[in-house]
């Protein structure tokens, strides 16, 4: 029994070492952790109990046959973040480069499969240059059951996805099926087809990091939810956003202990809004002194700056943030924000987490570049998420709520629960001199009467009066008080249950 235990640990030992030492010396020289090492941090020290350790290819083309490695370049298991339980997956580049083959896929596909029936988050670590040319079409086919599933467990448990390397070819579409993707700067890149394909076929010459480094994917693809400056901080960034998460779709909330008062009242806030309604400010702040302890962790920060998206904590349950951004473009819905938010109210819905939204918007974008780039459609999928939307929904317009993008923006009209506004909201088609303009055309060449125009438009429609009389506004609210009445709300509607048509599935505006 000795010599048999000596060989078992002998064959971990083996298989814990990957590629060898000098391929590990090799990571770490490039500012990386190993695929196991990033699991330690990752997860609760102690916690991490691994599947599929000595399984290796079966392929025999090419020379394979004489190259086996234990694992065969991804690291599969369970284990604990701050006790709750996550499925983990660590692409390790230094067996083969971290390649997909067919005995790689299927240990993905395993746990993948044991996370869907016991409900709880995935993780998946990529660091890999795609499929394993050697194995051909059986790679691929590992490459579509590891999608199905992504697709099958798509809305029923969270999927998250941090890029720490290369991620191309296939690689790429299992991450671009999770609900978020994160990546690490200067190491992580993201492609279909690399440099040199691009060259090959459009004769461009384009860098990996100018073709898929996370400052394109955070700035201008929106493909990346985030990105970090290196594996440390990722890992333990990640620990942070699963205590906002729900296990799976039917789940209670997470609910931390918090000793910041739900009462709480922020007198600095009622001189938030500027006296010059022209003037702008940064919606940022209410959004971080409404939540428990300032701590908000935003989604696509770097992206669509016009509308902020993020989670945070209000008596210690999460609650999803949708905020237009005075402080960009004025705050107005266009194309990218349009697509931002959607995405993540659905998020929200499938997990059952409330949403909280903050409204300061002028209306829809102008300009021929949004009309051709789809304005239109896009502007329908946030209308579409809202409305579809049946968690919980409170709504507080702090200033302008103007033209469609006031309907679009969680009201009353498409399912609002619970909607406030401030004393300074202005609740209209449009801004006084634009309905002025239009209404009273013929007078235009008399400054005088066009004054009074604006003047009589604004004190009908600059105030959330004539909404609260119609009841689209539940009640005008102080703005030091904010805190407190949206608790109140989202502690009133705890207990919210929505009856909705049967349907095999909605055909949103994509």
């Amino acid at each position: 029994m000795k010599e048999v235990l000596a060989e078992l640990e002998q064959r971990r030992e083996t298989a814990r070492l990957g590629g060898g030492q000098r391929r590990i010396d090799s990571q770490h020289s490039k500012g990386k952790l190993t695929a196991r090492e990033r699991i330690e941090v990752l997860l609760d020290e102690g916690s991490f109990e691994e599947f599929d350790m000595f399984k290796q290819h079966r392929c025999t083309d090419f020379g394979m046959a004489e190259q086996h490695i234990p694992g065969d370049g991804v690291v599969t298991g369970w284990g604990t973040v701050n006790g709750r339980t996550v499925y983990v997956f660590s692409k390790d580049f230094t067996v083969f480069g971290g390649s997909l083959s067919e005995a790689h896929a299927e240990k993905i596909t395993k746990l993948q499969d044991m996370a869907l029936q016991n409900r709880a988050p995935v993780i998946g670590l990529f660091d890999a240059g795609g499929a394993r040319i050697q194995e051909g079409v059986a790679a691929l086919g590992g490459y579509g059951e590891v999608f199905r599933r992504n697709v099958l467990a798509s809305g029923v448990i969270p999927q998250i996805s941090l890029i720490m390397g290369p991620c191309a070819g296939g690689d790429v579409y299992c991450p671009a099926m999770t609900d978020f993707i994160f990546m690490v700067r200067d190491t992580s890149y993201m492609f279909v087809t690399g440099p040199d394909v691009v060259k090959t076929v459009t004769n461009e010459t384009v860098t990996a990091e100018e073709l898929g480094g996370a400052s394109i994917h955070t700035t201008k693809s929106s493909i990346a939810d985030g990105a970090f400056d290196n594996d440390i901080e990722a890992l333990l960034e990640m620990r942070r956003m699963i205590d906002f998460l729900p296990m799976n779709n039917q789940a209670d909330l997470p609910e931390l202990t918090n000793h910041d008062d739900p009462d709480r009242i922020d007198m600095s806030l009622d001189t938030l809004i500027p006296d010059n309604p022209n003037k702008p400010y940064d919606m940022r702040e209410l959004v971080l002194k409404t939540v428990d302890e300032g701590d908000f962790f935003e989604i696509q920060k770097s992206f669509a700056g016009n509308i902020i998206t993020g989670f945070g904590r209000i008596e210690g349950r999460t609650v999803g943030i949708v905020a237009n951004q005075p402080m960009v473009l004025a705050g107005v819905l266009d194309s990218d924000a349009s697509r931002k938010a959607s995405r993540f109210v659905r998020f929200c819905d499938c997990f059952g987490i409330p949403i909280l939204t903050f409204v300061d918007v002028p209306g829809f974008l102008p300009g021929t570049s949004q009309e051709y780039g789809g304005l239109i459609k896009h502007g329908a999928k946030l209308l579409f998420a809202f409305t579809e939307a049946t968690v919980p929904k409170v709504t507080v317009i702090t200033r302008k709520a103007y033209g469609g993008a006031y309907d679009v923006m969680s009201s009353k009209h498409i399912g609002g629960d619970i909607n406030y506004a401030w004393p300074s909201a202005e609740i209209a088609v449009m801004g006084a001199k634009g309905a002025v303009e239009i209404l009273y055309r013929s007078e235009l060449g008399d400054p005088d009467k066009i004054a009074k125009r604006t003047k009589d438009y604004e004190d009908r429609f600059a105030n959330p009066f004539v909404a609260a009389e119609r009841g689209y506004i539940d009640d005008v609210i102080r703005p030091h008080s904010t805190r407190r009445r949206v608790a109140k709300a989202l502690e009133l509607l705890r207990t919210k249950k929505v009856e909705t048509p049967w349907k095999k599935h909605d055909n949103i505006p994509l």
